[in-house]
């Protein structure tokens, strides 16, 4: 089977998770910076099959856009316009980066490592991924 690739963009740095063979799993696969994101895309998806890419949409409280919402727009353009036959959802990403946090604490990360921002940012994609099969999937 496919995999279902997630990706938490973001200005700096895009966390990016994918599934097992099956779409049972989510993992981590990597954090990139940003401005590589559709290069990386281009050489992952030429080496592996990928069904659907899932997009964190930032969403504030109240369900307003958040102030990170243009600059993802505008890769969420630039993906559809060189993947154009790659199925793209939006899910929101509403506190995954703090669950993210919580996780590295909870599996006993030291403060040191848990000051790195690049594994939050895959974690983050991972629980987007993880949480889109629990919720979407049919199986």
């Amino acid at each position: 089977m496919p995999r279902i690739l997630s990706i938490d963009y973001g200005i700096k740095r895009t966390g990016i998770a994918v599934t097992d063979d099956f779409q049972i799993i989510a993992s981590g696969l990597t954090t990139i910076p940003s401005e590589t994101a559709i290069t990386f895309l281009k050489d992952y998806f030429s080496k592996e099959n990928v069904v659907k890419v899932i997009i964190g949409e930032p969403k504030q409280m109240n369900g307003q856009p958040s102030e990170s919402t243009e600059v993802i727009e505008k890769f969420v353009s630039k993906f559809q316009k060189e993947f154009p036959e790659m199925k793209l959802e939006r899910v929101d990403e509403r506190f995954t980066s703090k669950m993210a946090f919580q996780t590295m604490i909870d599996s006993g990360l030291k403060k040191k490592q848990r000051q790195n921002k690049a594994l939050v940012d895959e974690i983050a994609a991972t629980i987007m991924l993880q949480d889109y099969l629990l919720r979407f999937k049919i199986t």
